[in-house]
C-alpha cells in the first residue's frame, strides 16, 4: 500500500497583503470601491481602461468589472465576485473570480481605518487562496498598480478642492 498524502491546515495557498495610506477619509475611499463612477477613475493596473462596472455592495450582493488593456487589440479582463462582509467605510470582503478561470476562485478582504484624525485612511488589502505563486505574483503587481492609481486619484481630487 502506498501512504496517502495528507494536507494539514498549515499547507496554505499563497496570499498577499498590501498596506497603503490614502490621503482621503475612509468614507471617500469606501465610495471609490463601491461606486462604479469612482471605480472608473482608478481600477485596473497600468493604463487599463474601464469598460463597465456593476456593484451591489451588500452581503450576498455581487460585483462584475470589465476592463481593457491599452491598444486596439488590448485584452479584455472580466472579474466578478460576491460580498460576504460589508461594513460601511470600514470593510469589504468578497470572492474574486476571473471569467476565463472560474475554477480559480480566491478571496479579498479590504479594511479601512482612519488616520490623521480621519483625514486619511490606512487601507489593507489581503488577497488569499491563490491557485499558485504565479497567480499571487501577478495579482500583487496588478493590485499595486491599481492602488497607485487610487492614491493619484485622491491626490488630484484634493488639489481640485
Amino acid at each position: 500500500m502506498h501512504p496517502q498524502q495528507q494536507t494539514s491546515p498549515h499547507d496554505e495557498k499563497p496570499s498577499l497583503t498590501i498596506r497603503r495610506r490614502i490621503a482621503a477619509p475612509p468614507a471617500m475611499v469606501f465610495a471609490a470601491w463601491t461606486d462604479p463612477q469612482k471605480l472608473a477613475h482608478w481600477w485596473g493596473p497600468g493604463d487599463c481602461e474601464m469598460i463597465d462596472a456593476n456593484v451591489d455592495a451588500r452581503v450576498g450582493g455581487t460585483f462584475r468589472i470589465r476592463f481593457k488593456e491599452p491598444g486596439p487589440d488590448g485584452e479584455i479582463h472580466d472579474v466578478s465576485g460576491t460580498y460576504d462582509a460589508v461594513e460601511i467605510d470600514q470593510k469589504l470582503s468578497f470572492s474574486w473570480q476571473w471569467i476565463t478561470m472560474p475554477e480559480r476562485k480566491s478571496h479579498v478582504t479590504l479594511t479601512l481605518a482612519p488616520d490623521d484624525d480621519g483625514k486619511a485612511t490606512i487601507l489593507v488589502l489581503h488577497h488569499e487562496q491563490f491557485a499558485d505563486e504565479a497567480a499571487r505574483d501577478g495579482h500583487q503587481g496588478g493590485w499595486s498598480s491599481a492602488l497607485d492609481k487610487l492614491e493619484t486619484f485622491f491626490a488630484r481630487t484634493s488639489k481640485g478642492r
